[in-house]
């Protein structure tokens, strides 16, 4: 029924993983939120916990966001401010830690790379614990030459319920289409549940149809539809609840079709929810309100008094399917450059590619298209200025925007409907005279990988500098061809690697849609020493 375990992620939501597109580049990691009571030195962050009284364990985990290896450190961890209420200890599979009365000592060996995860706690509140008890954990890292920082993560202590989703659900409809989507929840506990929260993220065509006042909804986000309702009724023991018939989905005009579009809805409690908003890595760091009215699930109206936590995170998910029908696609155009200058001066140099249309690219479904641009570096330059969306198309290099390569990979994740272009700016220096010629090659595909466009022909264009007199241009839409050999630069074979890396973010842009690694990624994190 649930194809989706979300008891990892909600378990100890932390920070989300690092998303890596294909081995042809580097990881590509979503931005950590950083909540302002962040620890600075070492930038440390622990997430806060809700458990139940005779409930399931709960994570704590600590990160490290250093620019710069800790090398051999130790982590001292206080329980002294939940002692009474909850027993906590090194999660399995974490760095072992020893104990001495309320405080364990965690020592870890660095490997000279910077530390992401420190440690993992399990939390779990005792049998007897008094609904309401709140307590710290504090943290402290030390390391030799770097210093000493502290942090704390809170631990409370909440009222047991089971929330459930209903089964999975799939829609259909046309672009331009508005789809009603029933989304369900159960009360499968014996207690009566005070409130809830439905968090859903998907790709493309899981656009609101309408944006609800209790609703919260993300601005810049890795995901492109990702957004929270709050609800204040109560739910029975046993009861099931929809939301109101008017919520639904509006499939953009410009999606590509046909197309299958992946998604998932969460049902979380108040508390937990309040725990995981900032750190959904996706959810980004703005948010904005709607105002069309209240999303509503019953007509009842409680002030909560106690937090609530689930004690069964394995039903709480529903998967999403979008199956978008009809018949629309894009053409996408190569955009070059002509530019002029004197040897040992830097060039700016604009390339990339427009979107004809009608369809939108980069969507994140499984047959949408997705747009790369294969920048060669005309010979007799080289790239000291690179965009951060370009990546070493042979591999080398660990970040986007490394200088010095003789070709390139550059991407956007953003969707680019009909009419935008995606343009990198390269700083070439010019090292010698006479007319240099590189290309760029856009090429499409899906998460499968390779895949035409709807005019194959208007997808390479040259990259001229100091263009002898009369030499070919290409604007936007011209997709003019750079010579090949000669000494001037000529293409990078298109094979191979370029084919897997469309593979590669296809997929990628595929599990974000469907928030694969907010849901099954997020299992508990195993930190090796």
């Amino acid at each position: 029924m649930h194809a989706h375990s979300t008891r990892r992620w909600l378990a100890g939501l932390g920070v989300a993983g690092a998303l890596v597109a294909a081995s042809a580049i580097p990881a590509v990691a979503a931005p950590p939120p950083l909540p302002d009571r962040q620890a600075q030195e070492f930038a440390l962050y622990g997430n806060n916990v809700t458990v139940a009284p005779g409930g399931p364990e709960k994570y704590v985990g600590l990160y490290g966001f250093a620019g710069e290896p800790l090398g051999t450190y130790t982590v001292t961890v206080d329980r002294g401010g939940v002692a009474d209420f909850a027993v906590v200890r090194s999660a399995e599979g974490s760095v072992p830690c020893t104990e001495q009365g309320p405080v364990l000592t965690c020592k870890v060996d660095g490997d000279g790379e910077p530390e992401f995860g420190l440690i993992e706690l399990a939390v779990q509140a005792t049998d007897t614990a008094e609904l309401g008890r709140k307590g710290e954990l504090t943290f402290t890292v030390a390391a030799p030459g770097t210093g000493t920082e502290t942090f704390r993560s809170t631990v409370t202590v909440g009222e047991g319920v089971d929330l459930a989703a209903g089964d999975d659900l799939s829609l259909r409809g046309a672009p331009g289409a508005t789809v009603a989507a029933r989304i369900t929840l159960t009360n499968a506990g014996e207690t009566t549940a005070d409130g809830a929260v439905l968090l859903v993220a998907g790709s493309y065509a899981f656009t609101p149809a309408k944006r609800y006042e209790n609703c919260e909804y993300a601005v810049d986000a890795f995901v492109q539809n990702i957004f929270a309702c709050t609800f204040d009724g109560k739910v029975a023991p046993g009861e099931t609840v929809a939301v109101d018939p008017s919520f639904g989905f509006a499939v953009p005009s410009d999606a590509w079709a046909p197309d299958q579009q992946p998604g998932v809805s969460i049902w979380l409690t108040k508390a937990d929810w309040q725990e995981a908003r900032d750190e959904v890595g996706l959810f980004g760091e703005v948010r904005a309100k709607g105002t069309g009215g209240t999303l509503r699930l019953t007509a009842s109206r409680t002030a909560q008094s106690i937090p609530q936590t689930d004690t069964d995170f394995d039903n709480n998910a529903a998967g999403l399917l979008f199956e978008i029908t009809g018949n629309q696609k894009a053409d996408v155009v190569a955009t070059g450059a002509r530019v002029k200058g004197q040897v040992g001066t830097v060039v700016q140099t604009t390339v990339g590619y427009t979107n004809r249309g009608p369809a939108a690219v980069n969507t994140g479904g499984g047959e949408g298209l997705l747009a790369l641009a294969l920048v060669t570096v005309p010979v007799g330059t080289t790239a000291v200025k690179v965009p951060g969306d370009c990546f070493a198309a042979d591999g080398s290099g660990e970040d986007g925007g490394d200088a010095g390569a003789a070709a390139y990979v550059c991407f956007l994740l953003d969707v680019i409907g009909k009419g935008r272009t995606a343009a990198f700016e390269f700083g070439l220096r010019i090292d010698k005279a006479g007319p240099l010629t590189g290309e760029l090659v856009v090429i499409t595909g899906n998460q499968t990988g390779e895949r035409p466009d709807l005019d194959p022909a208007n997808n390479t264009a040259a990259i001229l500098v100091n263009p002898a007199s009369g030499g070919g241009d290409n604007g936007p839409g011209e997709g003019g061809t750079a010579a090949p050999g000669g000494g001037q630069g000529g293409g990078l074979p298109v094979t191979g690697a370029p084919a897997g890396l469309i593979a590669g973010i296809g997929g990628l842009l595929l599990v974000a849609g469907a928030v694969g690694y907010l849901v099954a990624r997020r299992r508990r994190t195993r930190f090796v020493a």
